[in-house]
């Protein structure tokens, strides 16, 4: 045999026949390993939901709780233990059901002791590559992870760099890309990589509150400025003196409340509704917007000079579908955080759905990711994503490039047509038809958009 590792690992031993027990203590003992045994099922279960075993030796038939009930429960518990199944009913039916159940091996009675230790052997050394394989995969998550940010691309690298170099200074910043590319993430990062990390962090998406309510969110009220001013109220320029402002969406901010917003970035000072007096702030403005400001300018329905103000240092977040070698990591992000979170044990995802995954555009970027994986695990039998478990939207776009890439007919021009209908159909979809938005996540103007729709027929799509 071979010589055994310096660490002691831990074998539970759950059969009904003393002899047995008594037998396989003394054998595994002897082995090095540390032995506890018990007589079935239930206390075995006792003993996993309160001491960490590494394996388990476990007959099949047994009074009370079996060995077949006792698999469920370490599976549907999610404990972290090898069993290895005995029985002396053994056919190969009984094997395969007990390690489709979840067993790693299985040896009928009687055996010999050299048997069974080849075989703990064989799932130690397993357990040993399974420990480092999930080393090395945490090991990448932590190379490859910034803030709860994940991406090992060179664009996002690129970001994180930027990130830290510019995190401890109060420069502003305008965060732009998609809607779904982790905007909000990233300002958290540049509030958490600075010096104001323990002072407070005020979000506020600008398209979220009604105009009415906007003015006196942001910059407060004293009693009696308007009809329901009961009190005075500091706004959120003054709850978050001293450390970081993230004004989401800000160019959905009206014209006037721009005009405001200069004068804060101009003189550092804040005056709420109805005041007389001026209040001195010192905030840092980390501003996001998924539509294009500078056109917005063009177009005069934001202010040049705010614009130059928030513009000072730009950072943009690539969509997902320009990033793709980083959609393996993020799913298997979202695959342990689903599994936490809804008490599911999913490893892995089917090759063919892999590459589902990998094919579909993405228009909601990684918001709509982690919401396919939550939805794929719900819908998944097993431990598994299969195909099946993939929303009709990502079945049904793979479907059509499929037929593209099957056709016989190579020519790049007809291809790049069938390409764009497919993108402009799944952005008016996910925009609900609002063309201005499509055109954005689309990178066309709002002009082209319209000609293209006209050419493929898509002028009714919702």
């Amino acid at each position: 045999m071979k010589e055994r590792d310096p660490i002691v690992l831990k074998v539970l031993v759950v059969d009904d026949e003393e002899n047995m027990r008594h037998m396989l203590t003394l054998v595994l003992k002897k082995a090095g390993y540390k032995v506890k045994a018990v007589g079935d099922g239930e206390q075995a279960l006792k003993e996993l939901l309160t001491r960490a075993y590494d394996m388990a030796l476990c007959d099949i038939r047994m009074p009370r709780l079996d060995g077949h009930g006792l698999l469920r429960e370490i599976r549907e518990r999610g404990l972290q233990v090898t069993v290895i199944m005995m029985s002396a009913y053994g056919d190969v039916e009984t094997a395969l059901t007990a390690i489709k159940e979840g067993a790693y091996d299985y040896i009928p009675k009687p055996f010999k002791k050299d048997e069974v230790l080849l075989t703990l052997q064989k799932a130690e050394e397993r357990e040993q590559l399974r420990r480092e394989n999930r080393r090395l995969k945490e090991e990448q998550r932590e190379q490859f992870s910034f803030e709860n940010i994940i991406g090992k691309s060179a664009a996002m690298q690129r970001v994180f760099d930027t990130v830290r170099k510019v995190a401890a200074y109060k420069t502003t910043v305008l965060l732009g890309g998609e809607s779904g590319t982790g905007k909000e993430l990233l300002a958290r990062a540049l509030h958490t990589n600075s010096d104001r990390a323990s002072e407070p962090w005020i979000p506020i998406n600008c398209g979220a509150i009604p105009e009415n309510l906007l003015e006196s969110e942001l910059f407060g009220h004293v009693k009696g400025a308007f009809t329901d001013a009961a009190a005075d109220k500091p706004g959120l320029f003054q709850r978050a003196d001293g450390g970081t402002l993230f004004l989401d969406e800000v160019a959905e901010l009206p014209l006037n409340l721009q005009v405001k917003l200069l004068r804060v970035l101009q003189e550092g000072e804040v005056r709420r509704v109805g005041d007389t007096l001026a209040t001195a702030i010192d905030v840092r403005i980390v501003a996001a917007s998924a539509r294009n400001i500078e056109e917005l300018v063009k177009e005069g329905a934001f202010r040049k000079d705010l614009y130059y103000r928030l513009n000072v240092l730009t950072i943009e977040l690539p969509a997902l579908r320009e990033r793709k070698e980083d959609i393996p990591l993020l799913i298997q992000h979202f695959i342990e955080r689903h599994n936490d979170k809804l008490g599911t044990a999913v490893k892995e995802v089917h090759p063919e759905a892999m590459k589902q995954l990998m094919d579909y555009p993405w228009p909601g970027n990684i918001r709509e990711l982690a919401n396919t994986i939550e939805v794929a695990i719900v819908l998944s039998d097993g431990d598994v994503i299969v195909p099946e478990a993939l929303p009709p939207a990502i079945q049904e776009a793979n479907d059509e490039l499929q037929a593209v890439f099957r056709s016989d007919d190579l020519s790049i021009k007809k291809a790049t047509r069938k390409l764009e209908r497919i993108l402009i159909r799944k952005a008016l979809e996910k925009t609900g038809g609002n063309r201005t938005r499509a055109s954005e996540l689309l990178d066309l103007s709002h002009r082209a958009l319209l000609y293209k729709m006209k050419e493929y027929g898509l002028q009714d799509v919702q």
